[in-house]
Order: structure tokens, then sequence, then C-alpha cells
């Protein structure tokens, strides 16, 4: 059964049943053997290229945004209608500010700020990559000590291609302040932290690998990268990611249409979740016991024929009966 026939019947919250593909008897989790996982379309506008997805646990609602569409979107589980701000930019990421400031930290175009949601207002406090105009913020993420950390990548040349070594990691302080982490990176993009806050996980997606860094929380600096898991070059490409309660990685598989689950100790692939799209792009942990997985997609790059055969592409998702929990996103704090 292909997903066109599996997902004509998933509109708005009719959701289908699969089996998660297994890479292994078990896992470290102890109850992901064979569990039976339900995939349901939740959010079924079309958003052109959904990202970032962050569960906001103090509202009950999940943030995201359309990076094309250059906005900033809110919606909760009891909700009909998807809020939305619009930047004016190509907003690459979105994170949670400390409660005793309110709002959310933004990074687009080339710029960090922090975003009023009642206002729709901006306050800009730093700009990057000042001599590479073509550059644009991607993924971000806030680190455990409340640091915002986000990467610059390249817009492509043509559909497909990038110049390579023009991505930069970037970590917004409290102060704001910003430390350069790394630079020469093709696409910077999904990123987390083990449960220990050891050790930083990040993805260049234009290396088709995720990486693993040492991190000095304390300073917030990362050091000795080493591999993690490399995807074969070609369609698959390795997203955005996050770290569940038993530190594990999920990765999404833009143009690969699933989530691949991802052992850091052994560096194999635990098991894959198939969506009913092929440009997945992020997921995060949400939900009252952050035991949903929930999964941002985009339509962009798809033709017309692909979007027929893809009814759901932009879509956002939400996965559960994985038997395993996700944990509360850092705030920024300043």
């Amino acid at each position: 059964m292909d997903y066109g026939t599996r997902c004509g019947i998933c509109s708005v919250y009719l959701p289908y049943i699969m089996q998660m593909r297994s890479s292994a008897p078990s896992d470290s989790a102890g109850s992901m053997a064979s569990p039976r996982v339900q995939i349901q379309a939740v959010v079924t506008e079309r958003h052109r290229m959904g990202e970032c997805p962050v569960w906001e646990e103090a509202t009950g609602q999940l943030v995201y945004v359309d990076i094309h569409a250059q906005t900033v979107c809110r919606w909760g589980p009891h909700s009909t209608k998807v809020q939305a701000v619009h930047l004016g930019h190509r907003v690459g990421c979105v994170a949670l500010r400390g409660q005793d400031k309110g709002g959310y930290v933004v990074a687009a175009g080339t710029c960090l700020g922090f975003l009023d949601w009642d206002s729709e207002q901006v306050q800009w406090v730093a700009q990057l990559d000042r001599q590479k105009p073509h550059n644009r913020f991607n993924d971000g993420k806030v680190d455990p000590a409340g640091r915002f950390v986000a990467g610059t990548m390249p817009e492509p040349l043509a559909p497909g291609v990038w110049e390579p070594a023009q991505g930069s990691l970037y970590s917004l302080q409290g102060n704001h302040s910003v430390l350069r982490l790394a630079d020469r990176l093709g696409i910077p993009n999904g990123l987390d932290w083990s449960t220990d806050q050891r050790t930083f996980y990040h993805v260049d997606s234009l290396d088709y690998a995720v990486h693993a860094y040492d991190y000095d929380v304390q300073a917030g600096t990362i050091g000795n990268r080493r591999l993690l898991f490399q995807l074969p070059p070609g369609r698959a490409m390795p997203d955005g990611l996050c770290v569940d309660s038993v530190g594990t990685l999920w990765v999404a598989c833009i143009d690969g249409g699933k989530i691949i689950r991802l052992d850091p100790q052994t560096g194999s692939c635990l098991c894959t979740v198939d969506l009913p799209v092929t440009r997945v792009t992020s997921c995060c942990f949400g939900g009252p016991d952050y035991s949903d997985l929930y999964v941002t997609s985009a339509a962009d790059g798809l033709s017309q024929e692909q979007l027929q055969r893809e009814p759901q592409a932009g879509h956002v998702f939400k996965v559960s009966g994985l038997g395993v929990r996700g944990r509360p996103c850092f705030p920024f704090l300043g």
C-alpha cells in the first residue's frame, strides 16, 4: 500500500497506525521492541518550509517557523487555527525565552532578536556574517545554560547546490554578545545536547553527517569533533534533530520521508519511523508528558505532480506510541 492510499483518509485528526521499522530486536529504552506507532496530521495548513518545532509547556502549544513564508507559527492541540507572525525575513529558527522576559528568541536573515508575540515586534540585538550577503540563519536551539546556539548557511546557487564551507555556528550569550563556535561548515542544521550536558550533537546536512562534540556547559564552547552517523550521499539529507529522555537522537531526513533514531554510544540506527510525506524537516517531543513526537514538513521543492501524490506535504504531524519521552526545552536566559 502506498502512502497516497494509506493517508487518503487522514485529513485533520483521523490517524493511521503503522509499525515502526526496527534495526535491532530491542534498544536501550527497553519498551520499544515492536510498538504500534500512530501518526496524525494535526496541522493541515500547507507550510512552504515548516521547521524548528518547540513545545511551549507554559501554554501547551507548539511553536515553529515557516522559513520561506517568513513566519513564526503557534498552534495548540485544542485550536483549529494556526497563529502566525510575519517577520519580513526568512526565519530559520525560534526558541523560548525565560518567563521573566517572555516571548521568543528568533534568528532571521542574518540577525538575532527577541520577538514579542502580542505586539508582533522584534528587538534585533545582533547581525552576523556581514561579509556573506547570501547567507542566512538556519536551525538553532537553547543550550542547558540558557545560551541560544544557531547556525548560518548559504542560500543555494541552484536547486540542490550550495557553496561549501560557508556556514558558521554562533552562540548568543545572556548579555547579548555573540561567540562563534565553528566556521567553514556546509549547512549547519539540527542540534541538541546529551542528557549529561557533556556532548553537543550537530548535523551538517551538506556532509550528510551527524557529529558529536565535547561540550563545556560553563564556557559554552565545543571541541573534539567526531562523526556519530553518516548517511549515504543522495536524496535523504539529515535535517533537524532532538534528544529524548534516555539520550538517543531522533533525526529528520528531508527527501527521505522518515525519522531515524540513533544510539549515540554505538552510532547505530535503532529504528526508522516512516512519514506520509517526503520532505520531513525536523522534530521535537511535546504534549503534557512529552510522549508525542511533533514532526514538521515542507511543500517547497516538490513538483505539482509530487504535491498531488503527497496531499499532506507541509503539514505538521504528531507521532504517538513510541514508548519513550522527550525533555522540556531550555529557555534563553537573557
